[in-house]
């Protein structure tokens, strides 16, 4: 499908190529800095950069999904454009402005380790500079791709280049830090291209508020429960349990990726689509897709993560991550019910401004992961934690469908994915155990993955291929009711 000459597809891929290299190049890095900071220095700096990454949350507040959905709305009228551009941008300016200094108040009075929070103040103060949410309306993929691979490539050489001990988790906090500013400069000379100035007005600014604030509050709630754990870990357990909760979650981030591009690319094409109240049949055959490719990647990468996670953590994480294999088993079976509320957020509540319900499901799937880890946390560690993230996702997943159940047909799509999760947990029960006979680790957890993959691809075939024999015949026997129903009127 093609509007305006801007193609899903090209979209996709570039997003999906920017995901994914956001998501390997840390797994380049992640043995090396694991075993060069330890626990110890990975939970620092991951305490100190969840509280940082809130004030940045903070100042961009909804524009994810707000910005980026005005602007999919109206990028036809250039004059529209600019002014609502200009209005949003300065609302986002004054706020972010604020809480930089506020984190630099924070910086002097609070924090336990100030070098390495005074360096992540760059983090916060790109917050006054973020504008990828235009970029994303305008579906402008190609450019925060391009920009955000080259950045990432020079954050990873230097992170070799000058992190050679325990002593320089301020070091990776800089290279992090600076980075991440970077990348919001970099294009700002792009956006200004496509907008004129137009002064905004008083009243203007107001008119963005009420909307904006509505779509940061689901912000706030996946926040608690995907930042506010490793800060409750800090706070309720040690820096040694948060590094091994950041440590996994840099591996969840691998099936997250793909899901995240697609979503990403999907919102502001539906929302376009929907304001020209153009080709609903489509919208309703892509929602379909998505769903079922969501589940295959979820369920194959996650599933498939779990399963060779005996050899894999002390292969990559070095010794005194063992613990991370438990963490695996607990957090990654979320990623399923993740991906299928990330297809119906980005394609289905968003575009059609459901934001009450979306605000809903996200605060009760907070409210349960905040009330499980003030319980867990203290007795479990980072255990509690991943049981706390657990249950938000389900939880979060679980209204939204519910929501939608009826006019999103969730029980066709609950019925696609089941052959998937099947595969995926006959895979993990297969091969869970099974170590190849071999002497290298590395060799053996080649063919572990494959072996696994296989059973995963053969079990997903059969069901499958079983599923279209049993629509056939379901189908048939309908024609052959019909059939009846004509004879019998007929006599």
């Amino acid at each position: 499908m093609n509007n305006n000459g801007v193609s899903v597809k090209k979209n996709f891929m570039f997003s999906v190529f920017n995901q994914l290299t956001g998501i390997m190049l840390p797994l380049i890095t992640t043995p090396y800095i694991s075993r060069v900071l330890k626990a110890q220095g990975v939970g620092e700096f991951s305490y100190a950069y969840s509280i940082a990454n809130y004030f940045y949350i903070l100042s961009i507040l909804g524009l994810k999904n707000y910005g980026n959905r005005t602007i999919a709305y109206i990028k036809d009228d250039r004059h529209k454009l600019s002014k609502t551009f200009w209005e949003i941008y300065m609302f986002q300016f004054l706020i972010g402005t604020l809480l930089s200094i506020a984190y630099l108040e924070y910086v002097i009075f609070f924090s336990h380790s100030k070098i390495v929070a005074l360096v992540l103040c760059l983090v916060v103060i790109s917050g006054t500079l973020d504008i990828t949410w235009f970029l994303y309306g305008m579906e402008e993929f190609r450019l925060t791709s391009i920009r955000d691979v080259l950045i990432k490539l020079l954050t990873t050489l230097f992170i070799f280049l000058f992190i050679h001990n325990q002593n320089d988790v301020w070091k990776y906090a800089l290279i992090y830090s600076i980075g991440f500013l970077f990348s919001q400069v970099v294009v700002i000379p792009a956006v200004f291209k496509k907008v004129c100035f137009i002064k905004p007005s008083y009243k203007g600014i107001l008119s963005h508020i009420k909307p904006n604030l509505i779509l940061f509050l689901p912000t706030i709630a996946v926040s608690l429960y995907r930042i506010m754990d490793k800060i409750m870990l800090g706070t309720l357990g040690s820096s040694k349990e948060v590094g091994y909760y950041y440590s996994c979650e840099k591996i969840i981030n691998v099936p997250l990726a793909l899901i995240t591009a697609l979503g990403t690319v999907m919102l502001p094409r539906m929302s376009n689509i929907i304001s020209h109240n153009d080709n609903f049949n489509e919208l309703e055959k892509t929602f379909n897709k998505s769903i079922v490719f969501a589940m295959f990647i979820s369920s194959s990468i996650c599933l498939g993560i779990m399963t060779v996670a005996d050899i894999f953590v002390p292969l990559f994480f070095g010794e005194g991550f063992e613990k991370c294999v438990v963490l695996f088993y607990i957090i990654l079976p979320s990623c399923l019910f993740l991906a299928f509320a990330n297809v119906i957020r980005t394609q289905y509540l968003l575009p059609r401004k459901r934001d009450k319900l979306f605000i809903l499901s996200l605060f009760s799937g907070a409210a349960v992961n905040l009330i499980s880890n003030f319980l867990l946390i203290p007795k479990l560690a980072s255990i509690g934690a991943a049981i706390g993230t657990l249950g938000a996702e389900i939880t979060v997943c679980v209204i939204q469908a519910a929501y939608v159940y009826e006019e999103a047909n969730i029980k066709r799509n609950i019925i696609n994915s089941i052959p998937f999760v099947i595969a995926g947990i006959v895979m993990f029960l297969l091969f869970k155990e099974y170590v190849p006979p071999v002497g290298n680790m590395v060799f053996a957890l080649i063919l572990k993955i494959f072996f696994s993959g296989i059973s995963y691809m053969l079990v997903l075939g059969i069901l499958l291929i079983s599923s279209r024999f049993i629509k056939k015949d379901d189908s048939s026997n309908i024609m052959n009711n019909v059939r009846g129903l004509i004879i019998t009127k007929k006599k």
